[in-house]
Formats: structure tokens, sequence, C-alpha cells
């Protein structure tokens, strides 16, 4: 025989309180209603869920491995209720948000901030995050869109360019190539450089450019993030080699930049799903955001 939603409910109740009573309280039921269930359930099954010694209810070897297969059941219907939840969220007005740490750092928080005052009726949620879970939060539908700046290739992914930035070089102030007005990468041998695991997306942009020169790369530090290196070289530690969405988040107080050359130029892409318009408040956020970058001084990129 199979169970009916409602007696997999009640034998739960039962479960998870221990007692009839207990079930009839989670329930809002009749205790009588409960045990009537409880054991008209037991009869079309054919086996025992429960042993009755003194007064007590204690489960059997078999309505324990039932209340296992319950509880995955009973995890899918809160996911089912949770994205219940989001949907009707967004359709009241809702704009979920992801970003690479660069972006994220101050131009999303700028473009939020701008967007609320237009439309302070949508509800906002951010958080940035490395270049895998971004792009993992997107496939499983936990973010309408994000913002990163390398390339996110995936057949159910659609990629929008936004601006253009570029690779930049940043040091320390007195540094000796302060100086110069533009740094070949040459000129960062003799100097601790503070970079990033070749494995990563953004460590591969860098180790390119140094494979392309012919220049060997030797990290001194290696850190997670341009932000991360930002940081360093504001305490004095070596110089980096950053994107200049990054550097736009600092106060140029705390380093002195200066351009690369050859530096390859880096573009801000917002990702969203290929199957999913973006919703209306979507996009007025996004136009929100391109105007933010265009007055920061990034040049509009082309599709």
């Amino acid at each position: 025989m199979s169970l009916n939603l409602r007696q997999i409910e009640v034998f739960r109740a039962v479960m998870t309180t221990g007692s009839i009573s207990g079930a009839s309280r989670l329930l809002l039921v009749s205790q009588p209603a409960v045990s009537r269930l409880l054991s008209y359930t037991e009869s079309r099954i054919g086996f025992s869920l429960f042993e009755r010694i003194k007064g007590r209810l204690y489960p059997t070897p078999e309505a324990k491995k039932l209340f296992r297969e319950v509880e995955s059941v009973y995890a899918g219907v809160q996911r089912v209720n949770t994205l219940a939840h989001d949907l009707a969220e967004r359709s009241q007005g809702s704009v979920h948000i992801v970003s690479s740490p660069s972006i994220g750092q101050m131009l999303i928080p700028q473009a939020i901030t701008a967007f609320r005052e237009r439309h302070p009726d949508v509800k906002c949620t951010f958080t940035y995050l490395g270049f895998n879970h971004l792009r993992d939060s997107l496939l499983n539908q936990q973010a309408d869109l994000g913002v990163v700046i390398l390339p996110m290739r995936h057949p159910n992914l659609e990629m929008v360019p936004l601006c253009r930035g570029h690779l930049v070089c940043i040091l320390p102030y007195n540094h000796p190539l302060t100086r110069r007005a533009t740094l070949q990468l040459a000129d960062l041998r003799p100097y601790p450089l503070i970079s990033y695991d070749r494995e990563t997306p953004f460590g591969a942009v860098v180790a390119d450019m140094y494979a392309a020169c012919g220049e060997p790369m030797r990290i001194a530090i290696e850190v997670g993030s341009p932000q991360n290196a930002c940081a360093l070289v504001q305490s004095g530690a070596g110089l980096a080699l950053v994107d200049d969405f990054s550097v736009s988040s600092w106060s140029q107080s705390n380093f002195v930049v200066r351009p690369v050359a050859p530096a390859p130029t880096l573009v801000a892409n917002l990702v969203h799903s290929r199957y999913e318009p973006l919703s209306k408040p979507a996009q007025h956020f996004v136009a929100t955001l391109r105007s933010t970058m265009a007055h920061h001084g990034f040049q509009a990129a082309e599709a």
C-alpha cells in the first residue's frame, strides 16, 4: 500500500515528538485522531511502526528506516518552500547580486546605493565571491546576476560586456619605480612581487602576461585576490599587478599606480542565466551599474 501525505505527516510527527500527545499538539488535532490514523496506517502497510511498552511508543527498526526516507522528503519540501518564497520576493521586487571582489569592493555598493535611491521598495541582496562559487550561485539560481572581471563561459550562462579596465602596477610611496611614468615587467624584477596562485583565473592572467614577455615570474608573497595585494602594497611589503577596478576602491594616498606595457585589457562582464530573462528590477540595476562605472571613468565595452 502507498502512504498518502497525511499518513506520512502523522508518522513523522509521532517520530519527532515521541508520543501521540506530542504529535497531536504539533498537528493541532486530537489525540484519538492521531492514534486512529496511526493504527490504520500500520494495518494497511502490514507491519508495526511502534512498539507500545508501558504506555510509551518505541519505533521499530522498520519505522527508523522509513523515517530516514520521510526526512529526505521533508527536506525536499523545505527546498520547494524556500524557492517559492524567493520567487515571490522577486515578483514583488528584489535583486540578488553576486560579484568578484574587485568589482564588489566599491562599484557594486555604490551602484546599489544609487539604485535604492530611485527604487526604495526593491530589496537588494549582495555578496562577493570567488570565481567558482560565483558561477555556482548563478547556475543554482541563488542569484539573479553576477559581475566578474574575467570571462565566465558556460553553456547555461549569458555574458554581456559592461566596461573595460586594465592591469596596472601599484607601488608603495617612495619606491624607486615611482619616478617612471610607465613600467615594463623587466623593471619589476629586482623587487618583491606580490602575486597570485597561477591556478586561479586572475593568477593565470598575470602568469600569461609574464610568459608573453619572456620574463621570469618570481613571487615573494602569494595572495588570494587583488584586494589582498592592495593591502600588502599599502603596508610596504612589495609591489603588485592588480586590476584598476580594485584600485578604484582604494584611496590614491595609499600607494602609487603606474601603467604597465604591455598590459592586457580586462572586461567587466554581466553574467546571468541564458534561459531566464532579467527581471525589471534587475534590468534597472544593470543600467545604474553602467552609469556608476562610467562615472568612475571606465570605458563602456561593446558586446
